[in-house]
């Protein structure tokens, strides 16, 4: 037995990222956003699903502007794509790290007059101009210069002095609805603020966003979610490729009469003899206890319902009717799958797909798929 198939004999669950799935979905994006160049979110370490090799697989198809949240993501990012590669970092740069950004040849993405003001600074002091991106609030209240901020920043004619900006963008607040009238009202904000700055190019559009038209892609496109097969419009046929599958492992399996308990609390009370898969995934994993008693695992298509409360490191289903020998220990039952996607255990949960997906824990065995993951 090799190593690689000794670790995933070991394990108690085995989460598989499909990369020609991460690639399907980065074509089809850029092929939406047409005039746009399409951008790669991976902060979060690529949702949960890797990012040296979600990186690697999207540097193989072209992409080559990526975006995080965190200087430290940056920092590991840019260790992990060509030099040539632009890494923008979305929070910019926290009080006195700006020259962080300088070392390891990131571009940080202005939020407030404080960082505008010590990037311009730093600038300053090393006698060139420095590249940003500035965000501006369209609306959101949560990133970018507000509508006050800008107007005082501009009051003074020197305040971009030394300051290159690559980019002017904002962030879509309701873009997975796109009827919702909010929309519009942030691409006719975000016209506005981009009309203060000729010639610097825009971004506006989200994964969502993507959906939304060519009205809202202007320059660049940043999809995140997408790339990994979230749904980015609800209520309509998902486009994108499903790129992860999730199998946890039996541990035990045994039969409860009537009457008996199933897990903490006493929530589950068989209502007549069970046959009880107990399988090595819990809240640890990032599978959510709000699961309990709402999802299922699928062993060979056949829905297995959660009985029970979801455990730190157990979830106990009911596998009454499945052949005994396909719940045995050590086989696997599906809970991301065909019949299952991230989407759908979202809507169990009461969350949102990306919840789901950057929850997904360290403890996984990780199976890498297609011909990208031949270069990670």
């Amino acid at each position: 037995m090799s190593v690689i198939d000794a670790a995933a004999a070991r394990a108690g669950a085995i989460l598989t990222v499909d990369l020609d799935a991460v690639r399907a979905n980065y074509r089809l994006l850029a092929e939406r956003g047409r005039a746009a160049t399409c951008a790669a979110v991976l902060k979060a370490d690529a949702y949960g699903l890797g990012m040296a090799q979600v990186a690697a697989a999207l540097v193989r198809e072209g992409c080559r502007n990526f975006f995080v949240a965190h200087l430290e993501e940056g920092i590991r990012l840019r260790s992990l794509v060509p030099a040539d590669r632009t890494v923008y970092v979305m929070h910019g740069a926290m009080p006195g790290t700006a020259r962080d950004c300088i070392e390891y040849d990131l571009v940080p993405v202005l939020n407030d007059p404080g960082q505008v003001a010590e990037w311009r600074a730093l600038a300053r002091e090393l006698g060139r101009p420095l590249p940003a991106v500035l965000q501006v609030d369209t609306g959101m209240s949560r990133m970018g210069l507000a509508p006050l901020d800008l107007a005082r920043l501009r009051q003074d004619p020197a305040w971009l002095d030394g300051i290159e900006l690559r980019l002017v963008m904002s962030h879509l607040a309701c873009a997975d609805d796109a009827s919702h009238p909010f929309n519009e009202q942030q691409r006719q904000r975000f016209d506005g603020v981009r009309a203060l700055f000729p010639g610097v190019p825009a971004s506006l559009a989200n994964s969502s966003g993507v959906f939304l038209g060519s009205a809202y892609h202007f320059d660049l496109l940043r999809p995140g979610c997408a790339l990994y097969g979230i749904h980015p419009q609800p209520g309509h046929a998902n486009p994108l490729a499903q790129a992860v599958s999730l199998a946890a492992r039996v541990v035990q399996l045994r039969t409860v009469a009537a009457g008996d308990i199933v897990g903490y609390g006493a929530r589950y009370m068989a209502p007549g003899e069970r046959r009880i898969a107990t399988i090595a995934i819990g809240y640890a994993d990032g599978w959510l206890r709000a699961l309990s008693g709402r999802s299922q695992a699928f062993v060979d298509g056949v829905a297995a319902p959660f009985a029970g409360t979801v455990s730190m490191d157990s979830i106990t289903l009911d596998v009454s009717g499945i052949p005994e020998q396909r719940v045995a220990p050590g086989n696997t039952v599906d809970l991301l799958c065909a019949q299952q996607t991230v989407d759908d255990v979202a809507g169990q949960a009461g969350t949102i797909g990306y919840e789901v997906l950057t929850r997904l824990g360290s403890r996984f065995h990780r199976r890498y798929l297609g011909a990208a993951a031949d270069a990670t």
